[in-house]
């Protein structure tokens, strides 16, 4: 039952016993009591000034707490925007500040992690081909401002412009070389493209790296274009393998030929002076020719013969009484010597008969006929 209805006499909340009082006390009774304990009279002037004191203790709490809200912290990796009634006041650095607090706002933004930004699907190449690709970009804030006002959302931003500049160089590109050797070059144009499309934004944005993830076409065609990247991979091997041949030979090119070079000219040299050392011994032989024809002749004769008899080891003998020319191997006589055998003599050969056999001096004609000189000298004669 509650307090005021009828039948309840019961004490209500505000200490009347009796049930009499009609309604809560006046505040002018309250703060009269508060005055009379604290030494007061109870009159109208007292409640006055108790009522100042206490506005102004009320004010000064106020003022403390105001106070204390404006304290503020920003992070080693952080800067805060600061905006005064909604403008633009500046930014703040790392450390312990104060702000007035409902005049000015802070907003801490962190600018020293990198974050990242993933892009993928389907596109179509320019050789009609359709692939599916994969792009991480990475990134910094650069300029806390542009970055919270610039733009509605700046990471959606960037989504957008990271998923526009991939389908636009891929749209320029043919899938071989997405798929294979072109992968580094297409990286490199969707970054000049990206930073291209977010430059009249503003969005306070620096791109870090851009990451080109390994691109996979349609699975119907997957194995086909596995096996061309094998291809294609083991042509890199082998053009790999031919230039370290190639390394590895030419030195030894370069070194034949210098040495074939060193080889011609030392042959050179040496033609040079046997024909020097020729002409030397022919201005010296021709006065002995003009003073003495015959034994000069004679005498060149015998040296070309026993240069041209000196490596060999075959005689040809001539027989006067036939005319027939006997041949003696001494080659093989020579070659076949009779083990060392000091107490046997050796036995005579009964096949050879020394004074059978004719022999002939040096200069004689061989076959009985005349010398090229005697028959050029019965010529003149």
């Amino acid at each position: 039952m509650a307090w005021n209805e009828p039948g309840n006499k019961g004490n209500d909340p505000w200490g009347n016993k009796g049930g009499n009082d009609k309604g809560p006390p006046d505040l002018d009774e309250v703060f009269r009591n508060l005055s009379k304990r604290f030494g007061g009279n109870g009159n109208g002037s007292s409640g006055q000034n108790l009522s100042s004191f206490s506005l102004i203790i009320i004010l000064a709490i106020a003022f403390v707490v105001w106070g204390l809200s404006g304290l503020y912290t920003i992070k080693e990796a952080e800067r805060g925007v600061a905006l005064r009634f909604g403008q633009h006041n500046g930014e703040v650095g790392p450390g312990l500040h104060w702000k007035p607090t409902f005049i000015d706002e802070i907003y801490p933004v962190d600018v020293q992690s990198v974050r990242s930004v993933p892009s993928s699907g389907s596109m179509l190449t320019s050789d009609e081909n359709v692939v599916k690709v994969e792009l991480d970009v990475q990134y910094r804030i650069s300029d806390a401002y542009a970055y919270l006002f610039s733009a509605v959302d700046a990471n959606a931003s960037l989504r957008e412009a990271t998923d526009s500049a991939l389908r636009y160089v891929i749209g320029h590109n043919k899938m071989d070389d997405i798929l294979t050797t072109g992968r580094d070059a297409i990286r490199r144009d969707t970054w000049k493209e990206l930073e291209r499309i977010l430059e009249p934004y503003k969005l306070g944005l620096a791109i870090v790296d851009v990451n080109f993830l390994p691109a996979r076409p349609p699975e119907e065609v997957k194995d086909a274009f596995d096996d061309a990247i094998s291809a294609q991979e083991d042509e890199q091997r082998f053009i790999r393998e031919a230039e370290a041949y190639a390394r590895e030979i030419e030195p030894k090119a370069r070194g034949e030929v210098e040495r074939m070079a060193q080889q011609a000219n030392a042959y050179k040299e040496r033609e040079i002076l046997e024909a020097r050392g020729k002409v030397a011994r022919f201005e010296l032989l021709l006065p002995e020719y003009q003073a003495a024809p015959e034994v000069t002749r004679k005498r060149l004769y015998l040296d070309a013969m026993q240069q041209v008899m000196t490596d060999t080891n075959k005689v040809i003998i001539d027989a006067k009484n036939n005319g027939n020319l006997m041949y003696l191997p001494l080659d093989k006589l020579m070659k076949e010597k009779p083990a060392t055998m000091p107490d046997v003599e050796p036995k005579p050969q009964q096949n050879v008969n020394s004074s059978s056999i004719p022999t002939t001096r040096i200069g004689e004609p061989l076959s009985g006929r005349p010398s090229r000189e005697e028959r050029a000298r019965q010529g003149r004669e």
